[in-house]
């Protein structure tokens, strides 16, 4: 089986790089047909410039916390809230695209990486993008799942009026 992860991990970086370009330019989260497979690192922390406030990992704020079912549910809550549009079904597509359902999946081969910000977490979202568009009454953590998906959708919904409207490269 790790044989087949190099093999997918090398397939998927070199298609990866054939599609930042432009994505890149529009401060992507990530390109579309690469799935980060390696672990993070370091968990970034910082606090955003509008002054969100961070609680604790809000995968464990209720809900079926710990699972991918569970921590959509848990933004979709938070998205409702906050006037953020998004369905479940664009939410899943999405992460399973951009990372397998990892939240600890980390791009370090795009441009994003090779300029020092890889993408992170479960819809892989540099920590520009993130600070940027991150949510209240969620982690301040780019890799909390959580934080991650409603950073992402939130973000989405500026660009694209809603992360079901994204099908490629954000």
């Amino acid at each position: 089986m790790a044989m087949i992860n190099r093999t997918r991990i090398a397939r998927l970086g070199l298609t990866g790089i054939a599609t930042t370009g432009a994505a890149a330019a529009a401060l992507t989260l990530m390109p579309a047909n690469a799935q980060a497979a390696e672990p993070v690192q370091a968990h970034a922390s910082a606090v955003t410039a509008s002054g969100n406030d961070s609680h604790g990992s809000s995968a464990s704020q209720g809900g079926s916390a710990g699972s991918l079912d569970g921590w959509i549910k848990q933004s979709l809550a938070i998205m409702k809230a906050k006037g953020i549009p998004g369905s479940y079904e664009g939410l899943k597509r999405n992460i399973m695209r951009e990372s397998g359902g990892n939240p600890s999946a980390q791009n370090n081969w795009d441009v994003n990486a090779k300029q020092g910000t890889p993408s992170k977490g479960l819809l892989q979202v540099i920590d520009p993008t993130f600070h940027a568009y991150h949510v209240a009454g969620t982690a301040n953590s780019v890799t909390d799942p959580v934080a991650n998906i409603t950073a992402a959708a939130n973000y989405a919904a500026h660009r694209y009026g809603s992360i079901d409207n994204v099908n490629s490269a954000y």
